[in-house]
């Protein structure tokens, strides 16, 4: 059987190297084709000699010259900078698109790899975030599948599966609840970023540990799910399951609710999204219900939580808005990690940046790409002046 070609965008992150990971467990069926990272050069390097692929790109222009020279010995074509990156993407060879880059970063190159044909395994929910009516309806012009690699919508997925003709009631979308689900207001006031970045099940890249910690991840994972499985969002209810062996259920018009379960493990959904229709035999550790002899599930407490309901809003309103959301998210996290703002100032500059940035109702690539830049700038200044 022919290997599958794939590019990994953001080979150095978290899903990426996990990615790798599934990758070298199953050598007979994957072949990486292009590897890329923002930032973490010698990583970068690392990969390419092991897995050989055809080209690398490095996201950082300034670390080109050396990356071409750490990799000159190889027979691999090194590019650098965001232009390369969406480039890269479209080779020929290429059958997947593995979208494991966090953040607003992953738009452009999905575009482009929607747009030369390439199915995309997506674990950058910020693509649909931003930007999810213009991605559905590119992903339905071109033919491509979208496969998701997130472990709840790969759930929701997985229990859709044979379900074409029964339409979904509603979507029971699952959160840990985040290392702060008992704390209250004055003690989420304190909190640092060192325990914030302390997950109680999941190992993740900071960005996507501090959004957990927050609930915004749940947040964006509801308007992920709007566009993936074509819901509306007051059909995706948010159910906080500490134990995060339920990855997410579907109830349907009967009452039947179907579920997916397996222990934290995103090596799981990767290797299913890798291999769909067909499932790929693991040798990772499996669900052992002695282990959990209690499953618990709970409301999500979303005067703690605020960012939450920030998410239901902005899908609600449509447009630019969620665009701003997510660009207003980036600038808080880093300033969180940063120590220049509090756990709870986060959801000041996402409150402030929503209600003072410009609106658009049916934007175009290019007015994603502006209300971005707008919202960044906003939610900077508001910052700047409420040390």
């Amino acid at each position: 059987m022919k290997k599958r070609q794939l590019a990994i965008i953001g080979s150095t992150g978290s899903i990426g190297t996990q990615t790798l990971q599934v990758v070298r467990s199953h050598p007979e069926s994957f072949e990486v084709h292009t590897l890329t990272a923002y930032n973490q050069l010698d990583l970068l390097v690392k990969q390419a000699r092991e897995f050989m692929p055809e080209v690398v790109v490095i996201a950082n222009e300034t670390k080109y010259a050396e990356l071409k020279e750490a990799l000159e010995d190889l027979p691999i074509k090194v590019w650098a900078g965001a232009s390369a990156l969406a480039q890269a993407v479209t080779s020929t060879p290429i059958d997947m698109v593995v979208t494991a880059i966090v953040g607003y970063a992953g738009l452009r190159p999905t575009i482009a790899a929607i747009k030369a044909g390439k199915a995309i395994a997506l674990a950058n929910k910020e693509t649909l975030v931003v930007a999810g009516e213009l991605i559905t309806r590119l992903a339905q012009e071109y033919k491509v599948p979208i496969l998701p690699v997130d472990s709840e919508h790969s759930a929701i997925f997985q229990c859709l599966a044979g379900e074409e003709v029964n339409p979904i009631e509603k979507i029971h979308l699952t959160a840990s609840g985040g290392p702060f689900r008992t704390k209250t207001l004055e003690e989420l006031a304190n909190v640092t970023k060192r325990q914030a970045l302390k997950h109680p099940n999941w190992a993740m890249g900071a960005k996507v540990t501090i959004d957990s910690a927050s609930l915004m991840n749940k947040g964006f994972e509801m308007i992920e799910a709007k566009w993936l499985f074509n819901v509306r969002p007051d059909q995706v209810h948010i159910l906080v399951h500490p134990q995060s062996i339920v990855h997410s259920m579907i109830e349907f018009e009967d009452g039947s609710i179907k579920a997916q379960l397996g222990i934290p493990d995103m090596k799981l959904p990767i290797a299913y999204a890798l291999s769909y229709p067909k499932r790929m035999k693991s040798h990772e550790p499996k669900l052992d219900f002695n282990q959990y002899a209690k499953l618990t599930f709970e409301e999500p407490d979303t005067k703690r939580f605020r960012n939450l309901p920030f998410a239901f809003e902005a899908i609600n309103k449509g447009g630019t808005s969620p665009c701003t959301l997510n660009a207003a998210n980036e600038i808080a996290v880093e300033a969180f990690l940063k120590d220049k703002i509090g756990f709870l100032h986060m959801s000041d500059v996402l409150d402030y940046t929503l209600s003072h940035s410009a609106f658009i109702n049916k934007p175009t690539y290019t007015d994603y790409v502006a209300t971005d830049a707008e919202a960044r700038q906003i939610a900077i200044d508001y910052i700047s002046r409420n040390k």
